[in-house]
Order: C-alpha cells, then structure tokens, then sequence
C-alpha cells in the first residue's frame, strides 16, 4: 500500500521483502540487504526515502531479528545513499505495543547491540510463554522506537540532512486479525490490551497514510518522533500530562 501512495505521488518507489515483493530478500540478514544495496546504488546512485515497514509478531526470536535488528540494519545499510540525497527521509514502523509493560533487560540487551545474548535471551522468554513470550515482540518495538529517537540529531541523520522518525499503529484490521475481531471475545481481548476509543481498529491505509506523509516533503522539521496511530491508546497508556510536571520559570531561574 505504502508503494501505491509513493507511486501515486509521482516518485519511484522500489519494494523488498522476503516474498511477494518487487525484490526479495530477507531483512533480517544484515549481509543480504547489504548486498541489494550495492545494487540499488549501480542502478539509481542515491535514495530519498526509506520505510522500513516489515515486521513479524512471532513472540520469538524471530520478532528480535526482524522488528529490531533487521528494521535497524536495513536503515543503516541506506545511510550512504540517503546521504547522497538533498533531501532524504526516514520512517520505521514500530508499535503501540511499545507503550505496554515488556522486559527492560532485552530491551538494553537490543540496544547494546549483543544480538547474540539477545536473540538466546528471548528464546528463554518464548519458551516460558504466555506474555513472558510476548515481551520480544514488545521490547522489540520499543527498543526501535528509542534507537529512532537516539539517532535522529546526530550527526548521521539531522546532521547529513536526514529526518528518521517512527509510526506506531494499535489494533490494525488486517487478515491477520480478522478473525480476533469478528468475536465480542476476541474485541474484548483486543482493545482490552490496547484501547482504541477514536474510531477502534485502524486500516492499514490510515497507517500508510502517516508513514508516506513522513517522507514526503510536506514534512520539512519533523524527526525523532514516534507518532502514535491508534486510535487513543497513547493518551490513556501515558496519561494527559507527558511532560513530568515541568518546572516552573521561579525554580528554573533559581537552577
């Protein structure tokens, strides 16, 4: 859907995936997507955009490789050619989901970069099941959402004219949750988890929508933000006041 709408706005888009796409490749092999690459940049010389958008919710390593290490590397593998561009922009799906309580220790693990503890760790986690499991795809997803805003005013990005942000969607109605949502049961387990009280679950063209908007050049100064589409649940997730009480003029004078 997001090469449609790229497409439609007069814009080469080009698409990878494991299957069914243009050109197929596995994202969570770091040497593969380095490989098309080097293709990529025979062929057209630079990028403009990237949206990482592939993603998996296995409750397993496999979520780790996929929604952290593969998004992230196929980011970094572009930084040369979105380098090359005067006007390059960036966006990652990452997930309501990285709102909800998860496991801090693979969290850390996934931003220190230790794949191999981390991807050993989230195996104990999926064998234990239960939500235990489903911390690797929640530390996933927030583990990419805090590298987006890491690495947005360094050097690399804001510093080589790159704005890199996130989208992270709630309840999608996708094939993939058609039958959790035909049930008053399945509704209930849904939005009991994560509440969607504007309009309850999204399309996936509301998401696509966002993540082309936020590589378009109608945004001129956006970066580092992780944009919450869906439908309420950041609001009641975080609460009204997400600034943490700031200080008034009186103490930060006296500071």
């Amino acid at each position: 859907m997001c090469l449609k709408l790229v497409e439609e706005r007069g814009d080469n888009a080009i698409g990878l995936d494991l299957r069914n796409a243009e050109f197929e490749v596995d994202l969570s092999d770091a040497d593969a997507v380095a490989t098309f690459v080097e293709k990529i940049e025979a062929q057209y010389g630079h990028v403009d955009g990237v949206i990482a958008n592939a993603g998996t919710q296995a409750n397993s390593p496999l979520d780790l490789k996929v929604n952290y290490f593969g998004a992230r590397n196929s980011v970094t593998s572009f930084l040369p050619l979105l380098q090359k561009s005067d006007n390059a922009r960036v966006v990652v799906t990452a997930s309501a989901a990285s709102l909800q309580p998860t496991d801090t220790k693979l969290v850390q693990l996934l931003l220190d970069d230790k794949q191999e503890e981390a991807l050993e760790y989230g195996q104990a986690l999926a064998d234990r099941g239960g939500m235990a499991g489903y911390a690797n795809y929640s530390a996933s997803k927030r583990a990419i959402a805090t590298w987006v805003r890491r690495v947005a005013p360094t050097q690399d990005f804001a510093g080589a004219g790159i704005g890199i942000n996130a989208v992270g969607p709630g309840v999608v109605a996708t094939p993939m949750t058609t039958e959790l949502l035909s049930t008053d049961e399945g509704r209930d387990m849904a939005f009991g988890a994560m509440p969607a009280p504007y309009n309850g679950a999204q399309r996936p063209e509301d998401i696509a929508d966002v993540l082309v908007f936020l590589v378009s050049g109608m945004n001129r100064s956006m970066t580092g933000q992780v944009i919450y589409v869906d439908g309420g649940f950041d609001s009641i997730s975080r609460g009204e006041d997400i600034w943490h009480a700031p200080k008034s003029m009186d103490q930060a004078t006296q500071e």
